[in-house]
């Protein structure tokens, strides 16, 4: 198996790639500077988001690959494995890269917040694809950036990245809003795909041996990461993925009740609830009524 490189701190990257460390937890990488690859596989202990300026090799995240072009951020937690192949031959790296520990952040409105942008948990084939102007306010945000770290520390120089960062990762979240609707084509029939998806789950045995259905089970089976699929059925209905999937299970639920053959556990049972007292307080939350309170309404 490839050996994975480790990379924990923002120091260690800045001196791999030949770079000036001006804060050891947060900085902006000239990745031209950075001496000639090969294939490769790391895991960072920092936040990383990837401005690529040219096609350099093929991204690899997981088992999938991504043939990212120029104008393509991606976006990497701490823990994740990138990957970049390129069949073995020398490349040079260009672009850039924003980096910061997860102790910068800490205690600060970004730290409480940063769960909330989802694309750091998508795959690397869902990276953001910028337009030109989009670009050029993703560079302006990196400018600021670099102008702090720069200039030097001093006791507005958190205050200020921290703001910086979070203007950019704003930015972010409407860019890929603009990229759900204009890559449109490429996820096109995703809600039928998905609402299929669940109704051969209720005629399979999957119920009994898997339990209900998962977010993070409907989206494998779509081919998409879970929070980018969540965040695509958001956009589409309004409603999260979970939400989505507990309708479902309640419309299913509701057939099932006609059957007066079974009883409230065995239904419980066949939707894949552990405990029916579970489904009762479920079915109760949603419907308004316990499932034999609603049987005998019906």
């Amino acid at each position: 198996m490839e050996e994975i490189t480790r990379i924990d701190t923002v120091g260690q990257y800045c001196a791999a790639s030949n770079n000036e460390t001006y804060h050891p937890l947060v900085s902006l990488v000239d990745l031209s500077k950075a001496p000639k690859r090969q294939n490769s596989r790391t895991v960072y202990g920092f936040y990383t988001i990837f401005l690529k300026d040219i096609k350099c090799g093929d991204l690899k995240y997981g088992c999938n690959y991504y043939d990212y072009e120029e104008g393509t951020l991606v976006f990497v937690a701490p823990g994740q494995v990138l990957g970049v192949e390129n069949n073995g031959e020398w490349y040079q790296p260009h672009g850039t890269a924003l980096l910061f520990h997860p102790d910068f952040i800490r205690g600060t409105s970004l730290g409480r917040n940063i769960r909330d942008y989802n694309f750091f948990s998508y795959e690397v084939f869902e990276a953001l694809h910028l337009s030109d102007s989009e670009r050029k306010i993703i560079t302006d945000c990196f400018s600021m950036i670099r102008y702090e770290l720069e200039r030097g520390i001093d006791k507005h120089s958190k205050t200020l990245i921290i703001s910086h960062l979070e203007v950019f990762l704003n930015y972010c979240v409407r860019f890929y809003e603009r990229q759900f609707i204009t890559r449109e084509s490429a996820h096109k029939g995703l809600l039928e795909r998905f609402e299929t998806l669940l109704e051969d789950y209720y005629v399979s045995d999957k119920p009994q041996t898997i339990g209900l259905p998962s977010v993070s089970h409907c989206a494998a089976e779509l081919n998409l990461s879970a929070n980018y699929f969540g965040d695509l059925i958001k956009k589409e209905t309004g409603k999260t993925a979970q939400e989505y999937i507990q309708l479902k299970v309640m419309d299913v639920a509701k057939e099932k009740i006609f059957d007066t053959d079974k009883s409230v556990s065995e239904i419980a049972y066949e939707l894949g609830y552990k405990y029916p007292q579970h489904f009762t307080r479920s079915f109760k939350s949603m419907i308004g009524f316990t499932p034999n309170e609603y049987r005998k309404l019906n």
